[in-house]
């Protein structure tokens, strides 16, 4: 069902409010709506009339913003006797409202205020928000007496949680949230049966009631439980080691020498637990020889585990299997089945081993060191219960998973596309060079013209003769240059060009 969040963390709406309204519209989706009674809706959900009733009035009523969250529609039969009312609820706008997606089961299944937790880890859970305890008292408050509408202590939020873990609906995964806060893992259905119709008894006889202990643990103690932390005023007395009054006595240090020095044993014990000398290295294989420790005790969970790799036990040292032994001891003790570790390890096995030169790879790094590094490991998220990315109780999908992986694939769609460069365009195609050829040396110009004196000379001196020769030794032009037009023109055979103006 999506619940706003307002009805979870919303001071004006009681616990009951939440579960009533989870009901509702969990009826509202029949074909006829929700037509239960204010009895049948308390019956469901383990309440009392009165109880329903007052939720129904807080759902009923238009808060300081106008909205109601459940409407009423009175409804008469044709003989004018009155019939249930239809009971609706407002329709969720997820744009613009926060919201939280809660299973129906739980209203039914959990108690008011355990639902209203549960209803808050799951929103956690979704936006990725770390919850610490005092983050879950703001939440959960007194409903009546002189403290209503304040938050509830420590230690009665804890026992809430305790309890709420208990029914399966939620996992604390005790110190393993960021700086050593508690994780809560809510759950889309229970992890255990649970007892749904509270009206049927159970087969079994209730337990005996333990006695009462000489201070009785009240729902809400003023004090913290300081079972799973420090207490909240720390003794700062062994700070001051010189104070003998407060610490009752002196503190003597150990001392090896001297006097203090431990005194000689007849009974010595064997080379195997004596210290190596000072000049010998540990780590040197060839020098220690032969293993001569104590002999390797597995017990039988540890070799049922191995199971899947017992043909490669014999050719691994002992040291490392003691260290394998140790490792699936401390993950059986930490709540890990048999089962689901012999798989684990049978899967990755068989993947190497159809490898073909991975296994040779793995087995001259040494069978052991995979087991330990590579065999044994959980594979996934933060929550206990992935395996590889599969809820192991249910072998469905991790859903936090599911959301990293559609969270970053969003991010990857959302990331600015570089344009890649235009490419470069071709170089122009350039003709091929035609080389010219030189060009000739240009004619001998002759001997150097004389000056303005020396051709008044030559002309004042000039015979027909002596034009004549000019003629055919310079040509024209040169000729006119020396000894002028009036002279040269008379001599010349055939038109032709002066080649020049008269000097």
């Amino acid at each position: 069902m999506c619940v706003p969040l307002r009805l979870v963390v919303g001071g004006q709406y009681g616990d009951a409010a939440l579960a009533v309204y989870i009901k509702i519209a969990a009826l509202g989706m029949r074909p006829e709506g929700c037509r239960a009674r204010v009895a049948t809706l308390a019956e469901y959900l383990s309440l009392s009339k009165s109880a329903v009733e007052r939720a129904l009035t807080q759902l009923t009523t238009a808060g300081s913003d106008g909205i109601a969250e459940v409407s009423t529609e009175r409804k008469t039969s044709r003989d004018g006797e009155g019939e249930s009312a239809l009971r609706t609820v407002r329709k969720v706008n997820t744009d613009r409202e926060l919201f939280v997606w809660l299973p129906a089961r739980a209203a039914t299944s959990l108690p008011p205020r355990q639902l209203r937790l549960y209803a808050v880890i799951a929103y956690a859970q979704v936006r990725r928000m770390p919850l610490s305890l005092a983050e879950l008292r703001a939440v959960v408050r007194h409903q009546y007496g002189d403290s209503a509408g304040q938050p509830l202590g420590e230690r009665q939020v804890q026992r809430l949680l305790d309890d709420l873990e208990a029914t399966g609906w939620v996992t604390i995964h005790r110190r393993q949230g960021p700086r050593g806060r508690h994780a809560y893992e809510a759950h889309l259905r229970p992890l255990r049966p649970v007892l749904d119709d509270t009206a049927e008894e159970p087969t079994a006889p209730p337990a005996p009631s333990a006695p009462a202990p000489a201070t009785p643990d009240i729902h809400d103690g003023s004090a913290p439980r300081t079972a799973d932390g420090s207490p909240s005023r720390d003794d700062h007395r062994t700070d001051r080691l010189g104070r003998k009054d407060e610490l009752g006595g002196g503190i003597r240090r150990r001392r090896d020498s001297g006097s203090y020095g431990p005194a000689p044993v007849e009974n010595r014990a064997g080379d195997t637990f004596r210290a190596a000398p000072s000049d010998e290295k540990r780590s040197n294989k060839a020098a220690a020889g032969p293993y001569r420790g104590p002999g390797l005790q597995l017990s039988p969970r540890v070799w049922q585990v191995l199971e899947p790799v017992r043909p490669e036990l014999p050719g691994i040292s002992p040291y490392l299997l003691r260290r394998i032994g140790q490792e699936i001891g401390r993950q059986l003790s930490a709540g890990v089945g048999m089962e689901r570790l012999t798989t684990r390890l049978l899967t990755r096995y068989s993947r190497l081993t159809a490898g073909g030169p991975a296994t040779e790879a793995a087995r001259r790094g040494e069978v052991g060191r995979w087991i330990l590094g590579a065999g044994l490991p959980r594979h996934g998220c933060r929550l206990a219960s992935c395996e590889s990315g599969i809820t192991w109780a249910t072998g469905e999908r991790c859903h936090l998973c599911a959301n990293i992986a559609a969270a970053a694939e969003e991010a990857r769609a959302q990331r600015p596309v570089v344009a890649e460069p235009p490419p470069d365009p071709p170089a122009p195609v350039r003709p091929p060079v035609t080389w010219l050829p030189w060009p000739p040396p240009p004619p001998d110009p002759g001997p150097e013209a004389p000056g303005p004196g020396e051709r008044e000379q030559l002309r004042a001196a000039a015979t027909p003769a002596a034009v004549r020769q000019a003629l055919a030794d310079l040509g024209a032009p040169a000729a006119i240059r020396l000894y002028g037009r009036a002279l040269v023109l008379p001599h010349l055979a055939t038109d032709q060009h002066d080649g020049g103006t008269p000097a």
